[in-house]
């Protein structure tokens, strides 16, 4: 091979030797050796014009010695060697997988070419290998969430030191946000969680007819036993969102909190039932505005959700559902699929035999029953292929509910793990002299989970990199 100035043409002999050195590995290798396998990066060298073009390639090159350098593990390069004797890829049972597959795809060889002996523990082990690393991927997702969840638990901690009463102040809100912390803590919880009980039992007794009373034009009041209850409840509510917004250590991101806003969604109703009344009884008018009271009555239910804050198990569904909007969509266009397809169905083969099927729409609320395997049995088919029909629906409706629920599941385990990890590492938490320091966090195998997630994406993009080129820039 001559090889001129830079920008100069070079010549290649068909029977000349390229000298090629690997991580220290030297060998010489024959030009006809290599064009037999054009596409791969050593028979690419072989076409090149330049100096520049040459290192695009390789490493460094050698203008005396007329040597190839590769900056790459010269104990896997042998099997590339043998790739060039003989045709086909070998794969022993000690290689690192994903190394391997790093390895060929740098240097240009598909994995169509290993060998029939090896080719179905090779792809049975990378196999292996993705599913091993989804589940350090979730995990990840899991450590990487706690983390950072307990450095901004911390971050908040530290703004009490430059305000005023700060330690009195940070005593209160670890003592009203972590219900773990302390025994006045505990007590507290307990009290929340009574009041909440007992109010969304009293709206559910005033609903009875046993409990219903009448006032002097024979109008349903309300008992006045529920109405003190309510009020109480009210009262500590309002008293412990107020406490919350006192003692918050950012006052300005109070209700980015989701729990927050449920507190304040908790007693709002009871506020604006009382402005609502006010305004209709000063304005005859607007008496209207009585039934959009009834309806914010109505949203006291939702006061139910407060005991998230005391609950590590609704805590972790509210974060399941968060992160699996996937998964829950996938589940909806299932059922989507399926409603219309059986519902179609349903209306062909019972049109004529029963009035409950005899429209599509109707059809579609009988498919929806069957496929969720609810059941209700208010709509059922009456002959033969319309039963069938509905076997089908039936077999078909567990199949698609329960291929995402799997899914969904397994994350809802993952957050609730990591809500308990949080929780107890709160807990631990001691401030009577000051933030010392963060607690025991494994910032090993956190930085592990970074590092194996940052070299999969770049296996990734190298998987899905049309050029050798392009994988080259990616891993440099």
């Amino acid at each position: 091979m001559v090889l001129g100035e830079p920008g100069s043409v070079a010549h290649m002999d068909d029977n000349a030797d390229i000298r090629i050195n690997v991580g220290g590995f030297k060998k010489r290798l024959q030009s006809d050796t290599l064009s037999r396998f054009p596409e791969t990066r050593l028979a690419r060298l072989l076409h090149c014009q330049s100096k520049e073009s040459i290192l695009e390639l390789c490493d460094d090159y050698d203008d005396t010695e007329k040597e190839f350098y590769f900056d790459r593990n010269p104990a896997l390069f042998p099997y590339v060697l043998n790739f060039y004797n003989t045709g086909r890829l070998h794969v022993m049972a000690e290689l690192c997988i994903f190394s391997f597959s790093q390895e060929i795809e740098y240097w240009g060889i598909n994995e169509f070419f290993i060998d029939s002996c090896c080719s179905s523990a090779y792809h049975c082990r990378k196999m292996d290998q993705d599913r091993e690393d989804w589940d350090d991927r979730s995990d990840e997702g899991s450590t990487t969430s706690s983390f950072d969840e307990l450095l901004e638990f911390y971050n908040d901690a530290t703004k009490f030191d430059k305000q005023l009463l700060g330690s009195a102040r940070r005593r209160v809100w670890l003592m009203l946000d972590n219900p773990g912390y302390s025994v006045a803590s505990r007590i507290i919880s307990i009290l929340s969680i009574l009041v909440v009980l007992g109010s969304i039992a009293t709206m559910c007794m005033n609903s009875m007819s046993e409990f219903s009373l009448l006032d002097s034009e024979g109008q349903p009041t309300e008992d006045p036993r529920f109405e003190t209850v309510e009020h109480f409840g009210i009262g500590w509510f309002t008293l412990e969102l107020v406490a919350r917004f006192v003692v918050a250590p950012d006052l300005l991101h109070f209700f980015d909190h989701p729990l927050n806003v449920i507190d304040l969604v908790s007693i709002l109703p009871f506020y604006l039932t009382l402005l609502i009344n006010l305004v209709a009884e000063s304005s005859p008018a607007l008496a209207n505005l009585g039934r959009v009271a009834q309806v914010l009555r109505l949203m006291r239910i939702f006061r139910i959700l407060k005991l998230a804050r005391h609950s590590t198990g609704l805590r972790s569904l509210g974060a399941t559902l968060r992160n699996s909007y996937k998964e829950v969509g996938l589940l909806l266009l299932y059922l989507a699929v399926g409603v219309s397809f059986f519902s179609v169905m349903a209306y062909t083969v019972e049109k004529e035999d029963s009035e409950d099927l005899s429209t599509i729409p109707a059809c579609w609320w009988w498919a929806t029953v069957s496929m969720t395997t609810v059941g209700y049995g208010d709509v059922v088919p009456v002959s033969i292929a319309g039963k069938l029909t509905a076997s089908a629906c039936i077999l078909a409706g567990i199949l698609v509910v329960v291929l995402p629920i799997t899914l969904i599941f397994n994350k809802f385990s993952l957050f609730y793990k990591r809500q308990k990890q949080l929780e107890i590492a709160m807990r631990s938490c001691d401030f009577d002299e000051g933030i010392k320091e963060v607690p025991s966090v494994n910032l090993r195998n956190y930085y592990a989970h970074k590092v194996k997630s940052l070299m999969a994406s770049l296996s990734n993009m190298s998987r899905s990199s049309p050029s050798e080129q392009s994988l080259n820039e990616s891993i440099h």
